[in-house]
């Protein structure tokens, strides 16, 4: 049996090609994670979004700058309407909350013990609501926090989670809310998905259908499930549009 030794925020694991231990002791999620060809991708901060950079420099759009667009016309009315101080906080409560539950699971998917120390109790019951979910379907992990990129789309991003979620290999996307979404109101966290799960294949050759968006909310977790295929035509439209705008960022449809 092949055994390597990792380390994962601070914890010395050994790594097997079907489980992964600390300390001994056999861990909730066996951890067999694929080798892309390199280690992390270099990002910059422009004033029209995140960029990364390939291994050869090149470099592509992130794909939630790209999809920014599909929301910019909301957020602005909403700005305008509750004030921009105001919507300045709610968006600074909303990310660093989001940043706090998405720490949370993804330490306790990478096997941290001690997963839920000095964390805020909101956030933990935020994260207990969900966790009977992830405990029932999510049987494997094959990437996290990896950055990826499409030549095919002319863009990159850094996936959440790349797994086994009820028998399917996964593209597994978490998200946090206030209040429930109509799954309507998701397409783009699909189209988001969509994209790592094309970035994925061309970088290591397996192709991934199934697309999983788990949200935590303050009023209960949601998943929704799709199909890879039934978004690309319409991620193919924005990542269009965006490049149009960037051409003649005057012009709008």
């Amino acid at each position: 049996m092949l055994v390597t030794k990792l380390v994962v925020k601070g914890y010395n694991m050994i790594m097997t090609t079907s489980n992964l231990y600390v300390d001994g002791n056999t861990q909730r999620f066996p951890q067999e994670l694929v080798n892309i060809g390199y280690d992390d991708l270099k990002t910059e901060t422009l004033d029209t979004g995140r960029t990364y950079l390939d291994p050869e420099g090149n470099p592509y759009p992130s794909v939630t700058t790209v999809l920014k667009i599909l929301s910019e016309e909301g957020i602005a009315k909403w700005r305008a309407r509750v004030g921009e101080e105001e919507a300045n906080r709610v968006s600074r409560v909303a990310s660093t909350r989001g940043t706090q539950v998405h720490n949370i699971l993804e330490n306790y998917v990478s096997n941290v013990e001690d997963y839920l120390k000095d964390e805020l109790p909101h956030n933990i019951q935020t994260f207990k609501d969900i966790q009977p979910i992830i405990d029932k379907n999510l049987q494997r992990v094959y990437a996290m926090e990896v950055p990826l990129y499409s030549k095919h789309l002319g863009i990159a991003g850094r996936v959440d989670l790349v797994g086994q979620w009820n028998g399917q290999e996964s593209i597994i996307d978490w998200k946090t809310s206030r209040k429930l979404k109509k799954e309507e109101w998701v397409s783009g966290y699909y189209m988001q998905a969509a994209a790592y799960a094309v970035m994925w294949e061309e970088r290591t050759g397996r192709p991934i259908k199934q697309l999983v968006v788990c949200i935590a909310g303050d009023e209960g977790p949601q998943v929704f499930i799709s199909d890879r295929d039934k978004w690309i035509g319409q991620l193919k439209e924005t990542i269009a549009e965006y490049k149009r705008r960037q051409m003649w960022p005057n012009q709008r449809k």
